[in-house]
């Protein structure tokens, strides 16, 4: 935190400086960009921003500014449609689109702030030229620039597409996301036929109050527990499983290691999709499982166990809420240990002999040595696959939708007057508002929270990490 202030202080401590002890030159560039540049006779450079600035100016006159004028209403001209008789043809007004206000804002306010950034840096730069002339130093020239992108700074040149990517397919949608979350965009308010305005946080508190009327409250609690439980089971279950197959096919004892290997490939091999799709339809109430099991009396046991209803002729695999939760975790263990075995296996291979071998002499058996010199090696250099994985598996959308869709019937009715599924994760729960219910307030809402979610345990895992033992530490 010191750190960031402390940057932040000079920062701006510099900016201050540049205005204050600035030449001619310096202060002129306060109005016109590229005079600093040109004073000191990098016309092409001053000519790049003299043109930016103007484009910047257009750009607000022309495209900002219409639609901050808005941002506040989100529009008030509602779409009207009438026919004209004597053309026979309908004619529309000039209406108003809530979202295409809200979006186009947001992109306004990302253009002005990376205007002032861009303006703050024109004018920290044109003073160090000012220093630089001042020392009898050398200015580059516009060419010598340009070369220097492509050596010395040639890190800027490399982030530069990234970081752009990052804001045009992150940081604007992340923003349009919070953004909605404050209104009542919904199937009732649906742009361009009718315009959605500000609620404030009406929407969060209907997400976090639990009644018999608001019972998104209710389902958000469900959700998220059985969304914390999937993430670290799913997590923790592939993960060892495919360590352990790892140790298994890379044991020397082993016999056709290279053929088990590709048995294992196979699942990978299959698109996911499919694989998925197949093992939804073989294990449904009618599937080939359950015709299985009732041939050879499986069924029947488990009714007598009390672990199928005695009314149902077939095993409930993905259409009773427990029966559906552990065959997802069962069916997600078969789709990710193979991946997870890839992993490991690298790993294994790389663990230094001499610890082994010592371990060896020193009497250790073998599951002294996994447990206390393999297990602490893979998790030392799996740990940020593992965090990952942890945060992927929160957003796991694939496993959960293609195996419950169309064939899973929520059997709660709170659950069901919120438009979602014992069986949802979070995300699966968002998409369903979003793409079958139009639900975007309380979709952002649920959006925001997952986000904070993944986010905080990010940072604070991969702090964690980084604090951590080093390789050489831990030999």
């Amino acid at each position: 935190m010191k750190n960031k202030k402390k940057f932040s202080g000079n920062y701006f401590k510099e900016f201050g400086t540049a205005i204050a002890k600035g030449d001619i030159g310096v202060k002129l560039s306060l109005l016109v960009m590229g005079a600093g540049y040109i004073a000191r006779k990098q016309i092409i450079n001053g000519l790049i921003m003299i043109a930016l600035e103007a484009v910047f100016i257009v750009t607000c006159v022309f495209y900002a500014a219409p639609n901050l004028a808005k941002f506040g209403t989100l529009g008030t001209v509602q779409f009207e449609q009438v026919f004209d008789p004597l053309t026979l043809t309908s004619k529309v007004n000039d209406y108003d689109n809530s979202f295409l206000i809200l979006l186009n804002s947001i992109i306004s306010l990302c253009i002005i702030a990376a205007f002032i950034f861009i303006y703050i840096a024109n004018i920290k730069a044109v003073y160090r030229l000012q220093q630089q002339k001042e020392a009898g130093k050398h200015i580059n020239t516009f060419r010598e620039d340009i070369r220097a992108l492509f050596n010395e700074k040639f890190h800027i040149t490399l982030l530069s597409l990234p970081c752009l990517g990052i804001i045009l397919m992150n940081i604007i949608p992340i923003l349009v996301l919070v953004a909605v979350a404050f209104t009542n965009y919904d199937q009732q308010h649906m742009p361009p036929s009718a315009l959605f305005t500000w609620v404030g946080w009406k929407n969060f508190k209907q997400l976090f109050t639990n009644s018999t009327t608001l019972t998104f409250g209710y389902s958000f609690g469900k959700i998220l527990i059985w969304t914390l439980e999937w993430a670290v089971l799913s997590t923790l279950t592939t993960f060892i499983g495919g360590i352990l197959m790892a140790q298994f096919i890379n044991s020397k004892k082993t016999k056709l290691p290279k053929l088990w290997r590709t048995l294992f490939m196979v699942a990978i091999a299959v698109p996911q999709f499919v694989t998925l799709l197949l093992v939804r339809n073989f294990f449904a109430d009618s599937g080939i499982v359950n015709t299985i099991c009732s041939n050879i009396g499986l069924t029947d046991f488990l009714k007598s166990m009390g672990l199928v209803s005695s009314n149902l002729t077939y095993i409930p695999f993905l259409t009773n809420p427990t029966w559906a939760k552990v065959m997802i975790v069962l069916i997600n263990i078969w789709v990710g240990v193979p991946y997870q075995m890839l992993i490991a296996t690298g790993v294994l291979m790389n663990i230094p002999v001499d610890q082994l071998e010592s371990a060896r002499i020193d009497g250790a058996n073998s599951f002294q040595i996994f447990w206390k010199i393999t297990m602490p090696y893979v998790l030392f250099i799996t740990g940020p696959s593992l965090i990952t994985d942890f945060v992927r598996n929160i957003n796991n959308f694939n496993v959960i939708y293609l195996l419950t869709q169309d064939v899973y019937v929520t059997s709660d009715q709170l659950l069901a007057n919120s438009n979602a599924k014992e069986v949802d994760l979070l995300v699966t729960w968002l998409f369903r508002l979003t793409n079958e219910y139009y639900n975007y307030k309380i979709a952002s809402v649920i959006g925001i929270i997952v986000f904070i979610i993944c986010a905080g345990f990010t940072l604070v895992t991969f702090t964690q990490t980084i604090k951590g033992s080093r390789e050489e530490d831990f030999r």
